[in-house]
């Protein structure tokens, strides 16, 4: 299942990892643990960010992407289900509509 992870981490204790040359290494060896299927870094709320795309088998995986970001950084991680194009068309969005609408539009 594709998740999209959103993670903000803090100022601190982020500044004083890259004062002391920790933050880079650590980073890696969180990105290297994961191995997200992409990542991006921007800002977040003023913090420094990252948005990734992780393909975890069920939920049990997702300590695992986590806790890395938490335990080394004090990050803030939001975890939203992602689908593909393809996903949502096996949803069966017009099934749905005359499940659960009251009014159909022909």
């Amino acid at each position: 299942m594709k998740m999209l992870v959103n993670v903000i981490l803090p100022i601190e204790p982020f500044n004083s990892m890259v004062r002391n040359g920790t933050a880079g290494e650590i980073i890696g060896r969180v990105l290297e643990d994961i191995k997200p299927e992409s990542i991006y870094f921007s800002e977040q709320e003023g913090n420094r960010g990252a948005v990734m795309i992780v393909d975890i088998p069920d939920s049990s995986a997702i300590p695992a992407i986590c806790e890395p970001w938490f335990l080394n950084f004090e990050a803030h991680c939001e975890i939203r289900i992602a689908m593909t194009p393809d996903d949502l068309m096996k949803a069966n969005l017009n099934k749905l509509a005359e499940k659960w609408s009251d009014v159909h539009v022909n």
